[in-house]
């Protein structure tokens, strides 16, 4: 391996996670909010803002296009005037987009105030595919014409975007927000159905509701949009991360640990407490957050499915996994949102876990994958016990699910690419210490 020592982590695991630590605003919220800052005429405020990679690369997006970002007065709060919006430089677009796939979300907002965007080729963790072909299509139907470049996509708004009617073959989230951030400022009335309806998507509409912003959302997966001529500013503080919250979870089970999660929520997190709860993990809900513990005895294997919300989701999958190698018997997880989603499980076998995956679909749920060659199901079969080995993180939620292997693995890991867990985790490395994991670089 060549790594730097700063992106292994030599984990010497067997002991429980033991105390306390925070979540901070979602991932997959607070990039978009904002960028949704783009919109308006006037400063934005967003609270809650964890010091992750993604909000580095966007915040330096956003400058790039001429948007002052500064710290506000509170700890975790940006402030975004957008008065100046400007032109980029392709090459420094590239520089500061290569690692992620947000900045396709910045087409819309762009085009409503320059008239043009450029979108260079996209990175994001390699879990199956997610096209921007579908982001393109949608942007063509509110007006914008696309010209394929050699470095990307350059898009022109030749006149006011246009309200449009558009289903999504998938509740796609990307595709949700990618609608919502163009129909906001688009002439007339966009109708989206098949939506995403994730908690950081109701999120978000807040964020424009409170910018000006008309939209309706159906109990049927409907989302309207009345364009209006113009948005203002917000403030508002995003929602805590559902996601981060539930693999520290999952990590106070895997090693037979006691984790209070600060800021974790319950309404947010309904699904994956039912599931925590028969897999046999114990939780406590108070106002200031969850405390999520293993209560002893045997875990319990489960049937598991992955779907969107209000579904399991799949960014709880690969956390739990590691927990349900060591439950009593065969447990299923049928993965249907991601297609390679379960690659990760090669690594867990090689620490003494049973996993078997299948392409065929083993569950009940409908799944896009049955019949098309993805090994997209499991069985594992526990319990095994995990002995620590070399480690290559795969991508960030697969990522954190191999550092709490190796935490309740016997001896040492060595893991490698650990900065990919920097995408999502704020501060991961304080917070294992403070739970007592036992670490260091090598």
């Amino acid at each position: 391996m060549t790594d730097s020592p700063a992106d292994v982590l030599l984990v010497h695991g067997g002991a429980p996670l033991e105390g306390e630590l925070r979540v901070r605003g979602a991932k997959n919220l607070v990039p978009k909010a904002m960028v949704a800052a783009l919109l308006g005429g006037e400063p934005s405020r967003l609270r809650n803002v964890p010091d992750i990679r993604d909000v580095r690369v966007v915040r330096g997006l956003l400058q790039l296009h001429g948007v002052t970002v500064r710290t506000g007065d509170e700890d975790g709060e940006l402030v975004l005037d957008p008065s100046h919006v400007e032109s980029a430089n392709v090459a420094d677009i590239d520089a500061h987009a290569g690692s992620s796939r947000i900045p396709i979300l910045f087409c819309g907002p762009l085009l409503h105030r320059l008239g043009h965007a450029f979108i260079p080729g996209l990175g994001g963790c390699d879990i199956g595919g997610r096209p921007v072909d579908f982001h393109f299509d949608v942007l063509r139907k509110f007006g914008a014409t696309i010209e394929k470049r050699a470095d990307g996509q350059y898009l022109e708004a030749p006149q006011r975007l246009r309200g449009t009617k558009i289903r999504l073959p998938y509740p796609s989230v990307g595709s949700t927000e990618q609608v919502l951030l163009t129909a906001v400022l688009a002439d007339g009335v966009t109708e989206l159905s098949n939506a995403a309806v994730e908690p950081e998507i109701e999120d978000l509409i807040c964020v424009l509701q409170k910018m000006g912003a008309i939209i309706s959302m159906d109990t049927d997966r409907t989302i309207r949009i009345t364009g209006v001529d113009k948005l203002g500013g917000y403030t508002h503080r995003a929602l805590p991360d559902r996601l981060e919250a539930a693999s520290w979870a999952s990590a106070a089970l895997a090693t037979e640990g006691s984790v209070f999660v600060r800021g974790a929520e319950q309404r947010s997190m309904i699904t994956f407490l039912n599931t925590y709860r028969k897999v046999g993990g114990a939780f406590e809900i108070g106002d200031e957050g969850i405390r999520f513990w293993h209560p002893g005895g045997p875990l319990n294997a489960i049937a598991l499915e992955t779907d969107v919300h209000p579904g399991f989701q799949t960014d709880w999958q690969q956390p739990l996994v590691v927990a349900l190698t060591q439950a009593s018997g065969l447990s299923i997880v049928h993965e249907t949102v991601y297609e390679s989603r379960l690659g990760f499980t090669s690594a867990l076998n090689q620490m003494g876990a049973h996993i078997q995956l299948y392409r065929e679909c083993l569950g009940g749920m409908p799944c896009r994958f049955g019949q098309r060659n993805f090994l997209h199901s499991a069985v594992v079969s526990g319990p095994t016990k995990l002995q620590g080995t070399d480690l290559i993180i795969p991508d960030l939620r697969g990522g954190f699910s191999y550092l709490i292997a190796a935490l309740a693995a016997q001896g040492t890991s060595r893991v490698h690419g650990i900065d990919l867990i920097n995408r999502g985790y704020e501060n991961f490395q304080q917070k294992l210490a403070d739970l007592g994991a036992k670490f260091e670089h090598p």
